[in-house]
């Protein structure tokens, strides 16, 4: 029996690797043409599909293009730095220090907690899933636009078997199947998060972070980006180069899922939450997976200050950003399409005509766009905010899990999210980091807050 890790092996990478490539405008033809010539294959329709291994003599191949299309600059690096030092003097308006006292309480990081969950649950059945199939299982039902969680009942047998639910994920989150909330990554790393930062402190370094993974995270609960960083690591390379080490995902989401506890913890001060979020993303990012994480804390850590107006938690988001960069373009096209279209579906599909033949489910740009278009047309309402974030399909349980998460802040207590959110919740959170499991979501409140209060 072969033991296949997905995710990590070299002749799986290259053909992502092509196609960051190509997305970055690297001259990548002689590379190519070696290893189609050799018998390599294109990034694959669903990254990470099990598949048997090639020949020694292609992975050996396999990890020397890998290094020599690393060794490739990108003629958009000037625009889309990695370095704090760089991105600062990239953006012309960064949010300047908070000078007066703000605190984000216990309730309203309640509802953030409650609303990230709510909306990774509601994402959850249908990851993976291409949007027509979650535009049909969901009308099938009378559910569209969303308002509720998706079911099975009712559901024809025909339709459920072109579209299957996600394995993995239907068994507990399905509408008759939720009994509290199920382990996901995208709940995990804002418990490791909050441990990191119990123990280390804001003045955490990217490498203490690195260590806590090696102590706390199991190996099999991280993915794409940061699954190669964590093989990096077990190799003895050090961060930032762990972000960076034959590592093709790493202008992903991973690094935005892991975001949110740095801008809770940050009220009123965007700056601060943002270069937080950036010493937590390099471990395994570089320029725009690292602006993904950096645009949700500053976002987060102003509507955690008060701010009332999703529009203007965006514009925050967009300060701690380059301006040229893929990133501030995706986030301004999804904003603008928004405004522009009443109906969310055709903002979905002009979104889906501009990067679904180019970018795969899980890259960070398309997601930005998606996400900043939900916001924007949700205009701060919970229920369409993580309906409309899920609805566009990609990666649905984590721009649920950020909508909710923003749209829980905005709301400003717990008591005002629907309960049709909330109750099935049963105030109960799975997980596998150690001393967490089970516990409640007020209790992480709590917890959260003490973090705010930390001098």
């Amino acid at each position: 029996m072969t033991v296949r890790l997905t995710w990590v092996q070299p002749e799986d990478l290259v053909g992502h690797e092509l196609r960051q490539a190509a997305q970055d405008g690297r001259d990548t033809g002689d590379i190519e043409q070696r290893w189609y010539a050799a018998g390599g294959l294109p990034a694959p329709e669903r990254a990470g599909a099990s598949k048997a291994p090639g020949p020694r003599g292609l992975r050996t191949l396999a990890e020397r293009l890998l290094d020599e299309l690393g060794a490739l600059e990108s003629p958009l690096a000037a625009d889309e730095p990695t370095g704090l030092s760089g991105i600062r003097a990239a953006c012309a308006r960064w949010p300047a220090p908070r000078t007066r006292p703000a605190e984000s309480g216990p309730d309203r990081l309640h509802a953030a907690w409650l609303g990230r969950a709510a909306g990774c649950l509601l994402g959850k059945p249908v990851e993976k899933l291409p949007l027509a199939g979650i535009r049909a299982l969901a009308r099938a039902t009378g559910n569209w636009p969303l308002t509720t969680w998706f079911t099975a009942r009712g559901l024809p047998g025909g339709l459920a078997a072109a579209y299957p639910w996600n394995r993995r994920s239907a068994p507990t989150s399905l509408a008759e199947n939720i009994d509290g909330m199920p382990e996901d990554d995208d709940l995990d790393h804002p418990l490791l998060t909050l441990l990191l930062l119990q123990r280390h402190g804001r003045g955490f370094s990217t490498c203490d972070l690195a260590r806590l993974w090696l102590d706390e995270l199991p190996a099999g609960r991280v993915f794409t980006a940061e699954r190669i960083a964590y093989r990096n690591l077990l190799d003895g390379i050090e961060p930032p180069d762990t972000a960076r080490h034959r590592n093709p995902f790493r202008e992903w989401i991973g690094a935005r899922i892991r975001a949110d506890v740095h801008g809770w913890t940050h009220p009123g001060d965007p700056g601060a939450a943002a270069e937080q979020a950036h010493r937590d993303a390099v471990l395994t990012h570089t320029a725009n997976g690292v602006y993904g994480a950096m645009f949700t804390a500053a976002a987060l850590a102003e509507a955690a200050g008060g701010e009332t107006d999703v529009h203007g938690c965006l514009a925050t988001g967009l300060r701690v950003v380059p301006p040229r960069s893929r990133y501030a373009g995706a986030v301004r096209l999804g904003i603008g399409a928004a405004r522009a279209e009443r109906d969310f579906d055709t903002v979905v599909d002009l979104l889906h005509e501009v990067y679904g033949a180019t970018h795969h489910w899980v890259h960070v740009l398309p997601n930005a766009a998606l996400l900043a278009a939900a916001l924007t047309h949700a205009d701060g309402d919970f229920s369409r905010s993580i309906g409309c974030a899920v609805s566009g399909g990609w990666d649905t349980d984590s721009n649920g899990a950020t909508a909710g998460s923003l749209a829980g802040l905005l709301a400003g207590r717990a008591a005002a999210l629907p309960e049709r959110w909330t109750a099935p919740l049963k105030n109960r959170l799975a997980t596998s980091v150690a001393g967490f499991g089970s516990i409640g979501f007020d209790a992480l409140a709590e917890l959260t807050h003490q973090e705010v209060c930390r001098p």
